[in-house]
């Protein structure tokens, strides 16, 4: 059970790891997907090794990526809802990987196939939150890319691009983009 010191411990931590702005403060539930996203290589590491009977959890695709995020966060985010479809923005619609009411925040899961797909990633993202930013439970949007092949040219640039204060119709939308391995 995680007492006052430990959420208000968290809430520090990711402020200061993301440097959000005081107006942009997370809540106790962002910052316990935050925390949860961060140890993802630990959670996969930890059942991968465990037994000496080889990998358990296999991660060959962005459905295996989705799959552990679903795991790792449900029973601490009790209303993440999974593949929750977006109303048609423009000429399309679009699939949010999660969704959290109460933390008020979207999770978007990202496996880098290749060096092509490593390279236009930027733009998938600057996409994903252009459609993203009109929905009404979404202050705050998570992009948890998988690159295992390193596939992603310059891991850096690409989070400078991303983590950047945003301001819409004069709401605030924070923009996080935590990359594994």
């Amino acid at each position: 059970m995680n007492t006052l010191a430990d959420i208000c411990a968290g809430l520090s931590t990711v402020s200061n790891k993301y440097n959000l702005e005081p107006s942009e403060q997370p809540t106790a539930e962002f910052a316990s997907i935050v925390g949860a996203l961060d140890n993802f290589m630990e959670c996969v590491r930890y059942l991968n090794t465990r037994r000496s009977g080889g990998t358990i959890l296999s991660l060959e695709s962005e459905a295996d990526v989705q799959d552990a995020i679903y795991l790792m966060l449900r029973p601490w985010v009790k209303d993440l809802i999974p593949e929750d479809p977006t109303g048609r923005v423009g000429n399309r619609y679009t699939i949010k990987d999660f969704v959290s009411a109460s933390a008020r925040t979207i999770i978007e899961a990202k496996f880098i196939r290749d060096k092509e797909h490593g390279k236009s990633i930027s733009k998938e993202l600057h996409d994903d939150i252009e459609t993203y930013r009109h929905h009404s439970h979404c202050d705050n949007i998570v992009f948890f890319i998988y690159d295992p092949d390193t596939h992603i040219p310059d891991g850096d640039s690409l989070k400078r691009a991303i983590h950047v204060a945003r301001v819409y119709d004069g709401r605030a939308l924070n923009v996080l983009l935590i990359v594994k391995p």
